[in-house]
C-alpha cells in the first residue's frame, strides 16, 4: 500500500505509516462559511477532545518556552499528547511533538493548512529525551483543506519508528504502542479527531 502525496507532507521512506481521512459535503454557498468554522476548531488544540469524544486523546498547545496558550499554533509551540493508557515516564505520563511547519497553500477552488510535528522531548527539560513512543524520525502531518464544496480533515503519519531513546520501561511502552500503531490502533484515534473536527 503506498501513502498518498500530499504538498508538505514528508516522504515515507521506512517504518510505519498511514493515511487517515474524513470529508463532508456542503453546498456550494456554504462552503466559504463551514471552512472557517473548521478552521477555528482546527487551530483550537486544547479543545480537540471536546470535538474528538471521551476515549480520545487529550491535547494541550504548549509555547516554544513551555507554557500553556490558546492561540494560533505556531512553529516551534509544542503538543503534549494524553493518550489513553500509560503515559511516557520520561515526561510525567504524557507523550510530546513539537511543531515543525505551519502551512497554508491556497490555488483556485483548493485552500488546506497544515500542521506538521515531530515527537519531542519536554520543553521544560532542557536536555531531556524524546518524550515519545515514536523516534524523532517520525512526522504527524494533520492538515483540512476546502475543495470545491466538499471539506476535509486528515491526519498522515509518516516514518513511524519505536522511540529507543528512553529508560528502560520506556522502551517496552514505546515497543507496544508502536506495534499497535502499525496494526492501526493509531488510526483508529486519528479517525475520532477527522471526524471530531468536521462534526459541526
Amino acid at each position: 500500500m503506498k501513502t498518498k502525496h500530499i504538498p508538505g507532507v514528508p516522504i515515507q521512506k521506512s517504518g510505519g505509516f498511514h493515511d487517515t481521512e474524513s470529508t463532508r459535503q456542503f453546498k456550494l454557498t456554504e462552503i466559504s462559511a463551514e471552512f472557517e468554522i473548521l478552521k477555528k476548531r482546527f487551530f483550537s488544540i486544547n479543545e480537540w477532545k471536546n470535538y474528538c469524544g471521551k476515549a480520545s486523546s487529550e491535547f494541550r498547545h504548549f509555547s516554544e518556552s513551555g507554557q500553556p496558550v490558546a492561540r494560533i499554533p505556531q512553529r516551534g509551540d509544542f503538543i503534549r499528547i494524553g493518550i489513553p493508557g500509560p503515559g511516557t515516564q520520561e515526561a510525567g505520563g504524557y507523550d510530546w511533538v513539537e511543531i515543525v511547519n505551519v502551512a497554508h497553500r491556497q490555488i483556485d477552488d483548493y485552500e488546506s493548512y497544515l500542521i506538521s510535528c515531530r515527537p519531542s522531548r519536554d520543553p521544560k527539560q532542557a536536555k531531556g529525551r524524546t518524550a515519545h513512543f515514536y523516534s524523532r524520525s517520525a512526522t504527524s502531518n494533520m492538515m483540512i483543506a476546502k475543495e470545491g464544496n466538499i471539506l476535509r480533515a486528515g491526519v498522515y503519519g509518516r516514518n513511524e519508528k519505536p522511540n529507543f531513546d528512553a529508560g528502560f520501561l520506556d522502551k517496552i511502552r514505546n515497543i507496544l504502542i508502536a506495534i499497535g500503531g502499525i496494526f492501526g490502533i493509531a488510526k483508529i484515534q486519528w479517525k475520532m479527531l477527522t471526524d471530531g473536527l468536521l462534526d459541526f
